[in-house]
């Protein structure tokens, strides 16, 4: 493939961003070699500046559930932003949203909406402590909820990729009140909060890991959880980011059978434009300003044209039976990418989830942030190249999960499938 004009973008912004990106994960470091640009997208596909078309498993990070470019999430965002792009007084859309929101998922009583998921994060846990008058957070290695200080110890995603578990930066007080335990591990949860356990204000928990790769939740895990934050009197927050509206309409919580006490959202409820929400109890929203004193706020929250986009996606994936193909694309997908990798003798295990899938050049299984880790990242670094000269763009990390639409149809999971049969050949 040529990727001429992309170098010279590279080149451009190199001298101009850091690392000549604006997240650090797309700069491909830990895959090695410079990112292609996108020009445009549609369906299962993006087009590069230079005229190559890939099968897309990113989809922009997880939002684009139904496609890139689905006519009738654009019909909506043409449609809105003929009024405005943004108002600083409120708009019928959020509104709208936020009953969306309290519709598809029981345990939000009231939600925030906010701009990112990063901010929904730094925000739920601001409300676990003022509403518990606790200070201490716990989280789980290898899980990312953003960039906030209190979740840049030892956490995933682009940090884990980077080898970056501890960033410079953050205060040493402020990671001290962070207490970080291994996922899946019933008893460290145990044994914290038997120690600890009237400190906490909260635990955050991706509860299906997607910045280690794919990490499933253990049989009963979630519910043991969620009854030792009930006895010590912590707050329960799901991140569900990423798991939202995915991996079931009401995202992991439903598929789980949790309820959990605060709720992080973002990715689908945009439609790929930046959004975040958070939400709860009506007892604990209403303690986040104006109606309490636990301040938060946001300028361009509720943006009508963010909420456009992602009411559109919303009203796509609620047609009857659309998580059960995708979850049978998921499936189609992982079982092919197996089938291929036993043929051509590399150990090769995924993990899936309705939507979402982890590739791991390990023997299974893979249920916590050592078994990731213990992953070939080189032989992954090599396959994805293979991929993608061959028209198929995977997440450029070890350690990013990676997304399916109801856009990648028979051909695509096909054309897959081929590519990977090749590319196992190269790396074996």
């Amino acid at each position: 493939m040529n990727h001429a004009r992309s170098h010279d973008l590279f080149a451009r912004a190199s001298a101009l961003l850091p690392g000549g990106v604006n997240s650090p994960v797309r700069a491909f470091k830990s895959v090695g070699g410079e990112p292609f640009f996108a020009q445009r997208a549609e369906g299962a596909y993006l087009f590069d500046v230079d005229g190559n078309r890939y099968v897309d498993y990113v989809g922009s990070w997880g939002p684009m559930i139904a496609g890139h470019a689905h006519p009738q999430v654009l019909d909506a965002v043409a449609k809105t932003m003929r009024d405005g792009l943004s108002f600083g007084v409120p708009n019928a859309l959020e509104v709208t949203m936020a009953e969306a929101i309290t519709a598809i998922v029981p345990s939000c009583e009231m939600v925030r909406m906010v701009n990112s998921g990063t901010e929904a994060t730094l925000s739920a846990i601001r409300l676990a402590r003022g509403a518990t008058g606790r200070n201490r957070i716990v989280k789980f290695e290898g899980c990312y909820h953003g960039h906030g200080d209190s979740f840049l110890v030892k956490a995933g995603s682009g940090a884990l990729t980077l080898g970056l578990p501890n960033s410079p930066g953050v205060p040493g007080a402020l990671a001290d009140l962070t207490l970080t335990i291994p996922y899946n591990d019933f008893e460290a949860a145990t044994q914290l909060f038997d120690e600890v356990g009237g400190e906490i204000a909260g635990l955050i928990i991706e509860p299906i890991v997607g910045n280690a790769n794919c990490i499933l939740p253990r049989d009963g895990y979630l519910q043991h959880l969620r009854e030792l934050c009930t006895k010590h009197g912590a707050l329960l927050i799901f991140d569900e980011v990423m798991t939202g509206f995915r991996v079931a309409l009401g995202g992991a919580q439903q598929r789980y059978g949790i309820t959990p006490d605060l709720s992080t959202f973002g990715k689908i409820i945009g439609g790929g434009m930046p959004v975040g929400a958070f939400g709860g109890r009506r007892e604990l929203m209403s303690q986040i300003a104006p109606s309490g004193p636990i301040y938060q706020a946001g300028t361009l929250s509720g943006n009508p044209v963010a909420m456009a986009a992602g009411l559109a996606t919303l009203e796509l994936i609620r047609a009857p039976g659309f998580h059960d193909a995708l979850e049978a694309s998921t499936h189609a997908l992982c079982d092919g990418l197996e089938a291929a990798a036993r043929d051509a003798g590399v150990a090769f295990h995924t993990t899936r989830a309705p939507g979402m899938f982890g590739l791991y050049f390990r023997e299974g299984p893979v249920e916590s942030f050592a078994d990731a880790m213990a992953s070939d990242a080189v032989k992954f670094g090599r396959f994805f190249h293979a991929m993608l000269e061959r028209g198929v763009y995977l997440a450029p990390s070890a350690f990013e999960a990676g997304f399916v639409s109801s856009a990648h149809g028979e051909a695509e999971i096909a054309h897959t499938i081929n590519a990977a049969r090749a590319a196992f050949a190269e790396v074996a």
